[in-house]
């Protein structure tokens, strides 16, 4: 039972987080000098209809190893109670929307390091938690952090419209097979999105999908004033009506206040002796506040519903609330982007009681209650966590072990026999590894590793087939100490998974390392969870593979063409693209170090299943991790180079030795990572590694490049020194076909770069012709 002055305390909290909030958004707008013009926007009514639920878990049911994913749009009301806090400073809140002020949307890496998570493109966030729950259960199995205090709960406050994006739902059912806990899910239930009013009745589709997963559904749809009327003798008629009423009435009703109250319930219920005395009873505004006493804004019902929780398992609390509520435009149903006027802001600040000039003042407004509400804050268990963690990091060995490489060998191979390797050690890289695949583990060559170190789950199951003696390369073998999360077929899935595993240093303090396979044409599938991922700085090492055309008998489907443009633009994530299977090593060591750096990142490396003759020569790393090395060094003034990256080495090397006569001192150059080399040529110019590469070519040299991607990859590399390029690559959708073909017909051959290098000194002869054409004998 919550005590009156808990209840009285936390509703003066609600009414100061809704003044805020609502005063942050219309200073941005109408009070702080606009150079562009444009509408800073912050969805005041987004942040009412949530004012309630965030005051009951920001400064009442959180605890210690608690964290929360607030909604997008709620933002400003998010700031507005790490304020109240002393958590967030008011000077950010003065800058919301503007450089070095309060984000708008929840962000981890740009706000104040209180907040868990990021979010934005609706849905991921509530996801997200959902994986973090799997992430501390693997955590606390392992024993890499303490199992003796409670697990943490991951909570997201989530608008009914998330609801709407079907990575919701994929996120459900990976939750429901590893039997997930500790997460709750509290939705914002205001029936209202962007453009329209939700279809009524959408909350019994969302609970019975939340309960075929093995969620207990929590419906906090009545305040205590419509129980206490329902419970009257006749009140059922009431209750009758408000469950029936379609959800664009009730919104309409409630944006026209008291008297449209009254009218509708004299014309569709007013022969009833229940609603009629009611209705004798209560004036216009009494009537408003009780019509629209929804759970969702009564601190009590929120507090009953949170309070009576008493396990681990998955809540979905579908919190009924008002879009604007308290707000002049509540229930309008364009009021998601509304704004108040500064009339509406003026009688709204008379209304909290905040005195003209004390607007940012914590406690105006509430002077009875000053000294209490500084107290009861002070001690707000939120306000006493840990919100980031320090894990130490981890030793990354000077080799990841022994492995064989044949004369013709791919880079897909030779990584399953890293991992294999790193299964069989005892270091401890090899434990704070964790890998995980969306149903391709095995053909992206895991098998051997997932083999040695078990799949994770919280109950123990023995591989069926290695019982009863049937002959298979892999044991799957799933136990709470397994180090393989086995994900279905969803992208997004396995980006929020590595999103959760890759900040589990900062979350719970442990570090781990994750490692995600899938094949790359499918990072597009994912990109947005993806992007979502490196915006909170999550920290992981991505293998895609196999990549391009090279996946010849595939097919179109199958083929990746822009991935190598996703590598180079996403921030957050490096990119490289080895061609030799010895480069391997070097760059996951790279990885492992990188994801730990402070000034570090994720790592993703565009793999092949092409077996290629293997280079037999000193590998020089260092250039190798910057970007590029020369495989054949060009003469001082050579007028041509080839540039090739990835698998179509071989065809750059044949064109090579077929040039080489003609083109004295070709030079080939290895691209291992387009998104390094233009990095640091954007950053240092003529003093970057590919700067000094290329500085031994003739000024008017030709660059041919290639490589099974978009062309644009390589591009750039023309800029650097004032070369002509001629670019090879993939620009259009593959098909099924061998290798030969598939590179013939997208011009990847030898006789296509040996074409491309005519065209190069053609061009160049050209180019010298002009310059003389007038020239002074």
């Amino acid at each position: 039972m919550i005590d009156a002055g808990t209840v009285r305390r936390l509703e003066a909290i609600e009414k100061k987080l809704l003044w805020l909030s609502s005063w942050t958004i219309h200073h941005a707008n109408h009070l702080r000098p606009s150079r562009d013009k444009l509408k800073v926007g912050g969805h005041q009514a987004s942040c009412a209809s949530c004012a309630t639920l965030l005051t009951a878990l920001f400064f009442h049911t959180m605890r210690g190893a608690d964290r929360i994913a607030v909604k997008p749009h709620a933002s400003p009301i998010m700031h507005a109670a790490l304020y109240l806090m002393g958590l967030e400073s008011r000077e950010r809140l003065e800058r919301f929307r503007a450089l070095h002020g309060a984000q708008a949307y929840p962000s981890r890496t740009k706000d104040v390091p209180v907040v868990d998570f990021s979010t934005g493109s609706v849905g991921l966030g509530a996801a997200v938690t959902l994986f973090a729950s799997l992430t501390q259960d693997l955590l606390r199995q392992r024993k890499l952090v303490s199992d003796q205090e409670p697990a943490g709960r991951m909570i997201a406050v989530v608008g009914d419209a998330e609801l709407d994006e079907g990575n919701v739902f994929e996120a459900l059912l990976e939750g429901w097979k590893y039997d997930v806990r500790n997460v709750w899910w509290v939705i914002d239930y205001n029936r209202q999105s962007l453009d329209r009013v939700v279809p009524e009745k959408l909350f019994s589709k969302i609970e019975g999908f939340f309960d075929e997963v093995g969620w207990e559904v929590v419906t906090i749809k009545y305040g205590k004033k419509l129980q206490a009327a329902f419970a009257e003798p006749g009140g059922e008629v009431l209750r009758r009506w408000i469950d029936d009423c379609p959800n664009d009435l009730y919104a309409a009703l409630t944006f026209k206040g008291g008297s449209a109250w009254r009218q509708q319930l004299q014309s569709t219920a007013g022969d009833d002796p229940y609603v009629k005395a009611l209705l004798e009873r209560l004036g216009d505004e009494d009537l408003a506040q009780l019509m629209t006493n929804l759970g969702g804004h009564d601190v009590e019902a929120v507090l009953d519903a949170f309070d009576a929780v008493k396990d681990d398992r998955p809540r979905c609390f579908i919190a009924y609330t008002v879009k604007g509520w308290g707000l002049p435009f509540a229930g309008h149903k364009d009021n998601h982007s509304g704004l108040m006027t500064p009339d509406q802001v003026d009688s709204l600040r008379e209304q909290m009681g905040v005195p003209a000039g004390e607007e940012w003042q914590p406690y105006a407004g509430l002077a009875d209650l000053r000294d209490e509400l500084e107290a009861f804050v002070e001690q707000v268990p939120f306000r006493q966590r840990t919100f980031r963690h320090v894990a130490p990091t981890v030793e990354v060995p000077d080799s990841l072990g022994q492995v064989s490489i044949g004369a013709a060998a791919s880079t897909q191979e030779v990584f399953g026999k890293l991992m294999a390797e790193l299964g069989k050690s005892d270091s401890e890289l090899a434990a704070r590894l964790v890998t995980t695949s969306p149903d391709v583990a095995v053909s992206t060559s895991l098998g051997a590793w997932v083999s040695r170190r078990g799949v994770f789950h919280g109950t123990a199951h023995e591989d069926i087939f290695r019982e009863h003696k049937v002959a298979s390369p892999t044991r799957w073998q799933s136990s709470p100490t397994g180090q393989h999360m086995e994900l279905g077929i969803a992208e997004n899935n396995l980006f929020l998974m590595l999103a959760a595993l890759g900040l589990a240093h900062d979350t719970f303090g442990a570090r781990l390392l994750p490692v995600g396979t899938l094949y790359d044409p499918f990072i597009c599938r994912g990109l947005d969870a993806l992007n979502y991922a490196c915006y909170q700085d999550a920290r992981f090492l991505l293998v895609a593979t196999p990549s391009g055309v090279t996946l010849a008998p595939e097919g179109g489907a199958h083929q990746s063409i822009a991935t190598p443009l996703i590598g180079m633009g996403q921030p957050g994530l490096t990119y490289f693209e080895p061609a030799f299977a010895d480069e391997l090593a070097p760059l996951m060591r790279h990885a492992f170090q990188h994801m730990q750096a402070d000034n570090g990142g994720s790592v993703y490396l565009r793999l092949s299943t092409r077996q290629i003759p293997q280079a037999r020569r000193p590998l020089d790393e260092a250039a190798l991790l910057a970007g590029a090395y020369w495989l054949a060094a060009p003469a001082e003034g050579a007028e041509l180079a080839i540039v090739a990256q990835g698998a179509v080495l071989p065809e750059a090397m044949d064109a090579h030795a077929e040039l080489a006569e003609d083109v004295p001192g070709l030079g080939l150059l290895v691209v291992t990572s387009p998104d390094r080399l233009i990095q640091d040529w954007r950053a240092n110019g003529q003093a970057s590694h590919v700067a000094r590469l290329l500085a031994p070519l003739a000024g008017d040299a030709g660059l041919v490049t290639v490589l099974d991607g978009h062309p644009t990859t390589l591009a750039w590399l023309g800029a650097v020194r004032g070369h002509q390029v001629e670019t090879l690559g993939v620009d259009r959708f593959g098909q099924s076909a061998d290798i030969p073909d598939l590179y013939a017909v997208h011009g990847l051959d030898s006789l296509a770069i040996v074409d491309a290098a005519a065209r190069a000194l053609v061009g160049r002869l050209s180019r010298t012709e002009n310059v003389n054409i007038g020239t002074p004998r």
